[in-house]
């Protein structure tokens, strides 16, 4: 991890140990272990995402969050960051909305470094 630009030796030390410890069959555990996925309200008649479950470690959730403004800041040409830029600038200067993206950015993020471990994909 240490390789990629935005992570950095302590973050790369404590996502290895807090997260990556594990083993995941696919990025849907990987989400949901960090508790970064939707949590479904389904009322019978009704079906809607309430947010994030945030029910997974939340050290690590903070430090993928973190890590997601680091991304955005020194890795300003990646997938993500574009992807980032996109949804955010088609916005007022909305707060929120950045909020909720970064969110986005760091589930992603996560996924993206499951992939670096486990199939030696570089994130893009």
């Amino acid at each position: 991890f240490t390789k990629l630009k935005a992570i950095g030796d302590i973050g790369a030390i404590r996502i290895t140990t807090e997260l990556f410890w594990r083993r995941f069959d696919n990025q849907k555990q990987v989400g949901s272990c960090v508790g970064l996925v939707p949590q479904p309200y389904d009322s019978g008649t009704m079906r809607i995402d309430q947010g994030i479950s945030k029910q997974g470690n939340r050290r690590v959730r903070s430090l993928l969050i973190e890590m997601a403004w680091m991304w955005l800041r020194y890795q300003p040409e990646s997938k993500l960051s574009i992807w980032f830029a996109e949804k955010t600038n088609s916005q007022a200067p909305n707060k929120r909305g950045r909020r909720v993206a970064i969110v986005a950015v760091a589930r992603r993020l996560a996924i993206a470094l499951w992939r670096y471990i486990e199939h030696g994909v570089v994130p893009e």
